[in-house]
């Protein structure tokens, strides 16, 4: 199963050409650009941990790419995701984010349905990959 997150996530994954063309879109908007990775893909799961700091006043995807290198080679099989901020508004609010990486095999998710009263239903999703501890969650780890 292909998780579906983000932008672009129906398409196939993005070379490094392409994620480059995205960061320079982003960095000519002015929009700083941050990295994220988990290793628990629940839908709900949106605070992901940071890889270092966002990045600001970047002319150039170059810092950003060198940056994701950094981030496949610490976790290889894990998801990474790329978000760009637009602050014009006043806020910081999230202008774009895709995936840029995700693991050689992805477990996919367990629907589980519950019955309760008057016919109600209930559904619960659950990651097939959190039935194994943090770092052991991919083959490969």
């Amino acid at each position: 199963m292909k998780l579906r997150y983000g932008t672009f996530s129906y398409l196939p994954d993005l070379t490094d050409d392409e994620i480059a063309a995205q960061v320079k879109y982003a960095l000519d908007h002015g929009w700083p650009v941050s990295l994220e990775y988990t290793d628990d893909p629940h839908p709900r799961n949106v605070y992901w941990e940071m890889w270092g700091l966002p990045m600001f006043d970047l002319a150039e995807p170059d810092g950003v790419l060198a940056q994701l290198n950094d981030c496949r080679a610490t976790f290889p099989q894990h998801y990474i995701r790329l978000l760009a901020y637009d602050a014009s508004l006043g806020r910081q609010s999230t202008a774009m984010s895709f995936l840029v990486q995700r693991p050689s095999a992805e477990p996919g998710f367990l629907l589980e349905r519950v019955e309760g009263p008057d016919r109600t239903q209930r559904y619960s999703v659950k990651s097939y990959a959190t039935a194994r501890p943090t770092g052991e969650r991919y083959p490969g780890a």
